[in-house]
Order: C-alpha cells, then sequence, then structure tokens
C-alpha cells in the first residue's frame, strides 16, 4: 500500500492509474477506522480495481465547542487495518497540505441542511461539502463509497456531486452494527462502560418506530413521539432531536409515505451519537 501525504503524489499516481483504464473507488475517513469503515473498503472492491482510503480529521466541520482537539487518531493502527483490507493507497494530509490558507469558498446546501443534525452543528455541513469536493477533485475516483449512519451527509454529497457534475458516483453502504445493535461509530470510544451498556437505547427506539411503521402508523409526530419516549426510558440518554423525514429531501413529514427515515440524535454521558432506520412497505 502506497501512503503518501501530498497531494502532488497522490495526483501523480492518479495519473499513472488513468492511462491504465483501471476504475478507482475512494473511501474518504476521519480515522480512528472500524469495521463500519473496513466495509466500506470491501465494498470498494465489489466496484472498482483499485481503493484508495483517506484519512484526515477536518477541522472545517467541527464547531468551536465541539471534540475536534479530542477526536482519536491512531494512524498507524488505520494503516494496518487498511493494508489488511488491501487497500492500494492511504492519503494522510496535513491541515496545511489541505488548507494551505484560510479557504474563500463556501458550499452551502441549506434545503438539505436545515433539519436533522443542521441546526446543532451550524456550519459542519459546509465544511463537509468543502473537504469532500476538494478530496474528489484531488483522487478523481469513479466512486466513492460512504455509510448510511450518516445519512444526511450521504445526501448532501449526493446531491454536490450533481450540482457539480462531478463524474463520481456516490455509494452508500449499510450500516454497521455491534453485537446489541449500537451502530459502529469512532466516538463510540469515548463511551465508559456504563455509557456503553446504556447506548442501545438508540436502536432500540429505531426499531421501537419500525415496529409501529410496519403495523400501519404514518403519522410523522407520532412516529417521532415513539421514538422520543423510547429514548427516555433510558435515563443516562438525552435526546437531542427525534425525527421522521423524507429520506430524499430531508424534509419533515406530516404523513409518511411508503418510504420514512427515522433518525435520531442522543447524547449518552458527553457523547453525542446518531443512527438512522430507512422503513419500507412490504
Amino acid at each position: 500500500m502506497l501512503v503518501t501525504t501530498t497531494i502532488a503524489a497522490v495526483r501523480a499516481r492518479r495519473e499513472e492509474l488513468a492511462r491504465t483504464g483501471r476504475r478507482l473507488a475512494l473511501v474518504p475517513t476521519m480515522g480512528a477506522l472500524h469495521e463500519g469503515h473496513l466495509a466500506l473498503v470491501r465494498r470498494g472492491w465489489e466496484l472498482a480495481d483499485e481503493v484508495w482510503a483517506s484519512v484526515f480529521v477536518n477541522p472545517a466541520q467541527f464547531g468551536p465547542a465541539e471534540d475536534f482537539a479530542s477526536y482519536p487518531r491512531d494512524l498507524d493502527a488505520d494503516r494496518a487495518l487498511l493494508e489488511r483490507e488491501g487497500a492500494t493507497l492511504l492519503f494522510a494530509p496535513s491541515t496545511k497540505e489541505i488548507y494551505p490558507r484560510p479557504p474563500a469558498t463556501t458550499l452551502d446546501l441549506a434545503d438539505l441542511t436545515a433539519g436533522l443534525c443542521g441546526p446543532h452543528r451550524p456550519g459542519h455541513f459546509r465544511g463537509v461539502a468543502l473537504v469532500v469536493a476538494k478530496l474528489l477533485n484531488i483522487t478523481r475516483p469513479h466512486v466513492a463509497v460512504f455509510g448510511a449512519k450518516d445519512w444526511q451527509q450521504a445526501v448532501v454529497i449526493r446531491r454536490l456531486v450533481e450540482d457539480l457534475d462531478m463524474p463520481v458516483s456516490v455509494d452508500v453502504c449499510p450500516t454497521v452494527r455491534e453485537q446489541d445493535g449500537l451502530a459502529r461509530s469512532s466516538r463510540n470510544a469515548y463511551l465508559s462502560p456504563e455509557e456503553r451498556r446504556c447506548a442501545p437505547v438508540i436502536v432500540r427506539a429505531l426499531e421501537a418506530g419500525a415496529r409501529a411503521f410496519a403495523r400501519g402508523e404514518r403519522g410523522g409526530h407520532a412516529l417521532e413521539a415513539i421514538l422520543a419516549g423510547e429514548v427516555g426510558t433510558e435515563r443516562s440518554a438525552r435526546l437531542q432531536y427525534a425525527a421522521a423525514v423524507d429520506p430524499e429531501t430531508l424534509q419533515p413529514v406530516d404523513v409518511a409515505g411508503r418510504r420514512v427515515l427515522l433518525a435520531l440524535a442522543v447524547h449518552v454521558g458527553s457523547t453525542r451519537l446518531i443512527d438512522n432506520f430507512l422503513v419500507e412497505e412490504r
């Protein structure tokens, strides 16, 4: 596996690859890799002839009171995991390499970020959109692979690619979960043993909402109340939002149609966790 920290080296390798006609998949990450990330690498191998990964903790998507400084970082461990999965290139740039000076460009997908995590993380999705646009321009992959746990992010990136006519497809993989259902996340490492025991209330709440939908409940507010009520059974969990939204527009639904996204953001102790279920009529 080639490991590089510079845009110039990535572009040189990309030119070599272009001459061969081989397809390229990119898995953008912020590191602290876990099984969820590795599933994206495996998906990349199903879609392309080479799989590249990036590891970059993007300061532009963290707010002033968020965990940029303490976000888990272990590049040696990340490198070993990527090598195990056969990734062909790891791009691990410094902040100065990606942002040699403060960016003057803003990418604001306002309609898609007005709800869910958007109001609670001001500027977050502008930072995501900017860094993903930069990574896609640097690497020029045929396909970029993301996880469904960050559903809003995936919708934002798909629309970004569409609006800017980027020649890349966006593939979104199912959420990888622990045995007790908790979605894999780098932030799970922040949880104390007691908090980790409590955290699966998030997936239990989503399961309760999915069961209600399967029984015929279509009221958006009713579904949100079911999610919130289940989270409320765990004293260590503090609900930030419970939402029933259209999975493509991310707009709240008064009455759900054949498909609805149930989404949660919950603080367990001081750790903010998100998760979602896409539920559909069968």
